[in-house]
């Protein structure tokens, strides 16, 4: 479990980076719009990545914590120099769908084991998450 809980860590951290990129680096028409919707995005990756990060302790082991960890276990890779609209929610949607993969598996582990501590934190990240990413397809017009 808690290796699953540390992959889905570390591709939270690359995606929290990639925010705080794509907030402070926004340009054009959209800037203030999603310069606030990056803020909120990130903020609450911030708390999710804390939560998980003591759920894998509360099972006993220790979570990722250097950034070296962090980019040779994550699936998603880091995004640089972002700063038109577009790509940046579709580089985030398509975090998002990496993000509930891993989570998913997380859930299905959390179902064999009887682990319902890990089952109560994920569930709702991932309902949050696809509700998220439901409005961002529609921003993206898919």
């Amino acid at each position: 479990m808690t290796d699953k809980l540390n992959n889905l860590l570390a591709n939270y951290q690359i995606y929290y980076q990639n925010l705080r990129g794509f907030h402070w680096n926004i340009k054009g028409r959209d800037f203030f719009e999603l310069h606030e919707l990056f803020e909120q995005l990130y903020t609450d990756a911030a708390v999710k990545i804390d939560e998980i990060a003591e759920r894998i302790l509360t099972l006993g082991d220790t979570p990722l914590h250097s950034y070296e960890a962090y980019l040779s276990e994550s699936d998603l890779k880091p995004a640089t120099d972002i700063s038109a609209s577009a790509q940046s929610m579709t580089l985030i949607y398509d975090a998002h769908e990496v993000l509930i993969g891993k989570m998913n598996d997380v859930m299905e582990i959390a179902g064999e084991k009887n682990d319902e501590g890990t089952a109560d934190l994920i569930s709702p990240i991932i309902n949050q998450m696809q509700k998220t990413n439901w409005m961002i397809g529609a921003w993206l017009e898919k």
